[in-house]
């Protein structure tokens, strides 16, 4: 799994495409309403795919103290993907825990930025569980764990078939919970 940061998007040759973009759309990207456009688009793409620059391993560190061993669930976590194979957004929302054991306990926040950290890629809905997953297992060495996601797919909804609002559900568990999981990942 990926958690090492990577260098910053090439903003320029962003902009460049963008502008190459609304060209072949037929539009002059030097017209008053899109001469800043390409600026503005190569702005949301660096936002939207911060995630590849996020270190999980210094996001991950245990909390100081004996804390008991209690279960820790974040439920209905919201987040905003994009799709690898059409760039089209998809959105939904995260329940993620895990019963503490060799990697200690971690703050609260530091869970939401898991899921943050593989949402703001380019992505597919398995491949997003399945690495929350891997960072919970190799940073947390938990006793369970457990990962649900589940987002509307623009993708599906806008084109293709155009079934708008069909929610997709993944569910991961490990450990402990496999076969016997807390009342926030039963389907």
């Amino acid at each position: 799994m990926t958690t090492e940061p990577t260098s910053p998007m090439d903003r320029a040759a962003a902009e460049a495409a963008v502008r190459a973009l609304l060209r072949s759309f037929g539009q002059n990207p030097d017209a008053p309403e899109l001469k800043e456009t390409p600026a503005r688009v190569a702005e949301f793409w660096a936002e939207r795919l911060a995630g590849y620059g996020m270190d999980l391993s210094a996001e991950l560190k245990p909390l100081p103290g004996d804390l008991a061993p209690v279960p820790v669930i974040l439920d209905r976590i919201p987040f905003v993907s994009t799709c690898e194979h059409h760039l089209a957004p998809f959105e939904g929302h995260a329940t993620i825990g895990y019963l503490p054991g060799g990697g200690g306990t971690v703050g609260l926040s530091k869970l939401v930025r898991v899921v943050q950290a593989f949402a703001w890629r380019l992505q597919v809905q398995e491949r997003m569980a399945q690495q929350i997953a891997e960072a919970l297992q190799e940073h947390l060495r938990p006793a369970a764990w457990g990962v649900q996601l589940i987002a509307i797919h623009t993708c599906m909804g806008h084109r293709g078939v155009k079934t708008p609002g069909v929610p997709v559900r993944t569910t991961l568990l490990g450990g402990a919970w496999e076969g016997h999981p807390p009342a926030p990942f039963r389907v």
